[in-house]
């Protein structure tokens, strides 16, 4: 099975983290922390978003293989970010 990634934040997607539509449907485009009954929790840019989840760096190092510097986090995030469906111009 193919892994999905939140749309807004790129986090892995699984179950628990599936968001709510505004008609309290299912969403699993966006996770949780990005979405919540129908809207995105925080007005934010996407540069702010990349900011955001750079934050949580070393929690993700933790349970990964490949170990990122914030500086290298980022600069991934700068290329994936604009092929994500909320930041896609």
């Amino acid at each position: 099975m193919e892994q999905t990634f939140c749309q807004s934040c790129g986090m892995p997607m699984s179950a628990e983290f599936n968001s709510t539509n505004k008609d309290g449907s299912v969403n699993t485009t966006y996770c949780s922390y990005c979405y919540k009954d129908g809207a995105f929790t925080a007005d934010v840019t996407m540069d702010e978003m990349i900011l955001k989840c750079a934050e949580y760096v070393d929690e993700f190092n933790k349970d990964s293989d490949i170990k990122y510097t914030k500086e290298e986090a980022i600069a991934g995030m700068k290329q994936h970010f604009p092929t994500l469906l909320r930041w896609k111009s």
